[in-house]
């Protein structure tokens, strides 16, 4: 080969390579500018994004709004109790939490966020209100909520937001209880008044603690009534409760109860059945004004599924949603009645010739059986039993007195349901009467449709949240699962990206 043509190869190797030089060049800059590109949209978006974050919570912070609850049972959420008395609130009312945590404000929220009515107040520095300081005796240590409508007042303090279970010995958050009741306290003008007769009772006041605290918690004034030293059922009786009788009551006052029933009284009877054979002709005539009776003898149940279990005379009762004590409910509920007796309605001529009209309340299942032979131990229907299904243990009377009144009455054929008599479950655990299924909500419903509370009727939700203690393992666990486990999934992706990156 020639000198010119080595030259010419040698020239066009030369060209060659500075061409291949400059286009590694070119490639290299536009990846960087591209990569320089990306780089900065990823910037720029995150950027947006944090900027767009802390907007909203600034702007939720701002407004306010209701937390999404996402709970099955809604415990995060008002219930549908305080959600009936909450909207039902014309009044200004005030709430002011003083160094409460956050959760507490959270849960506060929620009642503006129902009704503006009320509005809540965060304080942090009791300082700059010397009118709470010299009102409250607060301190800059103290953690107190003030409920306030008009005049009326009422304080809250942390340990009034929880309490213990004893059959558990858990601790349990009622926030949502104590906040609604403490409103429902300072708006009520006038407090309907249950008076609960006295004298003669098998029960004593002691196992009524807890269903006195649970009316007196819903804005009722509860109090006892002995009719031989007042003489006559006070004009401001909203309701006057009758218990299960050890012995009759007297002459004077039958005829007290009778003349109160004469003005268009209520009455709300829970009696046990007179298993112990005694006359109680007095009491009798009262009940005869509603054309009923209440059995000597009990209902036990053969249904397991309609029983506590193992156990005959404690009955799953099927309460009608289709009353006019029930109807608000909208829910099928059951009440757990021990040992309890039948009610004997009189026939529809007598009904009629009373001027009572009757609704059933409550029933046993289809396969409910009635005893009156004590002697049996055995939970199993015996040849002495009789068939008795679907019997009557709960009913509502209403009797005519005129065409401007007209006496109502609530009758139970058990007493014990609402009481704090202590149901043992296991050789470990008990509970109390009151506690099983819906034998709270039937109580109080009743008395709330007797005081034409219709708001107050409802299905309770269960606000005593367990609240949840971790061992220092579970501890450890938890803090892994939130903190470890990202930084893996972290570190994993960098690599990968890397050895993508160099494949490239």
């Amino acid at each position: 080969m020639s000198k010119e043509n080595k030259k010419e190869k040698k020239l066009k190797e030369d060209n060659n390579e500075k061409e291949l030089i400059v286009k590694k060049e070119k490639i290299h800059k536009e990846r960087r500018g591209k990569w320089l590109r990306q780089t900065s949209l990823t910037i720029l978006l995150i950027a947006v994004i944090v900027a767009a974050c802390i907007g909203i919570n600034l702007f939720v912070e701002d407004k306010n709004f209701a937390d999404f609850d996402v709970t099955e049972d809604k415990i995060y959420s008002l219930s549908d109790m305080s959600k009936s008395i909450i909207d039902s609130i014309d009044k200004e009312v005030d709430i002011k939490l003083v160094n409460m945590n956050e959760s507490v404000e959270d849960f506060a929220n929620k009642y503006n966020s129902e009704n503006n009515k009320i509005k809540v107040e965060v304080i942090t520095d009791v300082t700059s209100r010397p009118d709470l300081t010299d009102e409250y005796g607060i301190t800059a240590d103290t953690s107190i909520i003030i409920i306030e409508c008009g005049d009326k007042q009422k304080t809250l303090t942390s340990y009034d937001l929880y309490t213990t279970d004893y059959t558990t010995y858990q601790t349990k958050d009622i926030t949502e209880e104590a906040i609604t009741n403490a409103i429902l306290d300072v708006t009520t003008e006038e407090k309907p008044v249950i008076y609960n007769l006295t004298g003669h009772n098998k029960y004593d006041s002691n196992y009524l603690y807890y269903f006195s605290e649970d009316l007196a918690q819903e804005a009722y004034d509860y109090k006892d009534l002995d009719l031989l030293t007042s003489g006559s059922v006070p004009d401001d009786c909203a309701v006057l409760m009758m218990t299960t009788l050890a012995e009759d009551i007297t002459e004077a006052e039958r005829d007290a109860i009778l003349k109160y029933i004469d003005k268009g009284g209520k009455i709300v009877l829970f009696t046990d059945p007179n298993t112990s054979g005694k006359s109680l002709p007095n009491f009798q005539k009262v009940l005869d004004e509603y054309g009923i009776s209440i059995s000597e003898g009990v209902m036990l149940e053969q249904d397991s599924d309609k029983m506590l279990y193992g156990t005959a005379s404690a009955i799953l009762v099927t309460v009608s949603p289709y009353t006019s004590v029930t109807s608000e409910t909208n829910m099928n509920i059951n009440a757990c009645f021990m040992s309890p007796g039948k009610i004997d309605i009189a026939d529809s001529e007598k009904l009629e010739e009373l001027g009572v009209e009757s609704e059933i309340l409550a029933t046993t299942s289809e396969n409910s059986f009635y005893r009156t032979d004590f002697s049996l131990t055995s939970g199993s229907k015996t040849d002495s039993d009789e068939d008795m299904p679907s019997a009557t243990v709960g009913a509502l009377l209403k009797k005519k007195i005129d065409d401007d009144k007209t006496s109502e009455m609530i009758v139970y054929s058990n007493n014990i349901f609402i009481t704090n008599l202590q149901i043992q479950l296991s050789a470990q655990y008990y509970s109390y009467a009151l506690d099983f299924y819906n034998n709270e909500d039937l109580a109080i419903n009743s008395i709330a449709y007797l005081t034409e509370r219709d708001n107050m009727i409802t299905i309770r939700k269960d606000t005593e949240n367990t609240a949840y203690t971790v061992t220092e393992q579970q501890n450890i666990i938890i803090l892994t699962i939130i903190f470890a486990i990202p930084v893996f999934i972290i570190i994993i992706g960098i690599i990968v990206w890397q050895v993508r990156r160099r494949k490239k």
